[in-house]
């Protein structure tokens, strides 16, 4: 009989604590959450400043992990796998031991200073459709960086290609200074331009982030003079992460923060807003 009163007595204590728990989840969730009020004045703040914002607004800003990414350095043996597959290429005599240089009647391969730059100058400069281009691209990426996903499609200036972005997405977040970008022409590839670290993986703390409205005021003090001349359309927002300094050291790492993405109409810039601080970008 004492038995069983103190196997009720224990099955309270556990509810309770599983209620207790739900509670503070609940007002944790609730603490990190755009309330309607504060969306709706951040609607009517924007659009005073001729600003419109037409895309769902991101209402959760819970603290996040920052990516630990090493620096701009490479397995070169990887890379002239991947360009002279071959094997048939010279390698240019440089003055910097950092400085690689590859050719062969194929194209050059051109590593420096955190850059990897592939060039085919053989190929015809004329125009090719989106749709060719991006199954050129695409089958570049998926056999060699699978990791990686098509972010921006546009004609390049002048005519006779069309360039296409690349950036490395790390379970479900993109990272923006990792990026891989093509000029492709009826010929094919004609170039590619390659920036990216490894990824290392998530600190172990968090730290709290700005809330969306926040961080509109910020972009609408940077852009309320361009706003009086024309009305500004946001047509996305979302969170990337940035790294902002880095190196070609070998070993070197860096932190790649979480930055507030926005994306206006008829506009190629992306402006980027770093989540910690609320200061905006140069990149």
């Amino acid at each position: 009989m004492e038995w069983e009163r103190a196997k009720n007595y224990i099955l309270i204590a556990f509810v309770l604590l599983n209620l207790g728990l739900a509670a503070l989840l609940f007002l944790e969730d609730r603490r990190y959450t755009l309330t309607p009020e504060r969306i709706r004045t951040m609607h009517e703040v924007l659009s005073g400043n001729n600003i419109n914002l037409y895309t769902a607004p991101m209402r959760r800003f819970a603290p996040m992990r920052h990516l630990e990414i090493s620096g701009f350095y490479y397995d070169i043996d990887m890379l002239l796998g991947i360009f002279f597959p071959e094997n048939e290429f010279t390698q240019e005599e440089t003055s910097d031991d950092e400085h690689y240089i590859f050719f062969s009647e194929n194209g050059n391969l051109e590593i420096f200073n955190g850059f990897i730059t592939f060039t085919n100058e053989n190929l015809e400069n004329r125009a090719i459709t989106h749709r060719d281009a991006i199954e050129i691209s695409d089958a570049f990426i998926n056999e060699n960086f699978p990791d990686f996903v098509r972010e921006v499609v546009f004609d390049e200036y002048g005519g006779g290609g069309v360039q296409i972005i690349y950036r490395q997405k790390y379970q479900g977040q993109l990272i923006f200074s990792n990026q891989i970008e093509f000029l492709i022409t009826s010929g094919g590839i004609a170039w590619v331009e390659m920036q990216f670290g490894r990824v290392i993986g998530h600190s172990a703390d968090t730290r709290r982030i700005f809330a969306l409205d926040e961080v509109m005021l910020t972009f609408m003090q940077r852009m309320r003079h361009s706003a009086m001349e024309n009305p500004i359309f946001i047509n996305n927002i979302d969170i990337v992460y940035l790294k902002e300094y880095a190196s070609n050291q070998e070993g070197s790492v860096y932190p790649a923060v979480p930055f507030y993405r926005i994306k206006i109409d008829d506009n190629d810039l992306e402006f980027l807003i770093n989540a910690y601080t609320n200061e905006s970008s140069n990149f």
